[in-house]
């Protein structure tokens, strides 16, 4: 599995906890969910992604690394 995808996986699950936490634990979980939305926004424009450095780190390969 790629960065790209698991970093679209885990977007996913967080915005989907949070919302679900928001909803029937405190609302304040759904500061969660703006600031994954938010780091996906400047991650489009500006290709930086806190999560894709760790992913990295960890060993994941990137797509460019797995097309070669």
């Amino acid at each position: 599995m790629t960065t790209e995808r698991l970093i679209r996986i885990c977007a996913g699950a967080f915005i989907l906890a949070s919302l679900a936490l928001g909803v029937f634990v405190n609302l304040n979980f759904l500061w969660i969910t703006a600031f994954v939305g938010a780091n996906l926004f400047q991650s489009g424009f500006t290709g930086f992604c806190p999560l894709e450095l760790i992913l990295k780190r960890c060993g994941v390969c990137s797509p460019r690394e797995v097309s070669a």
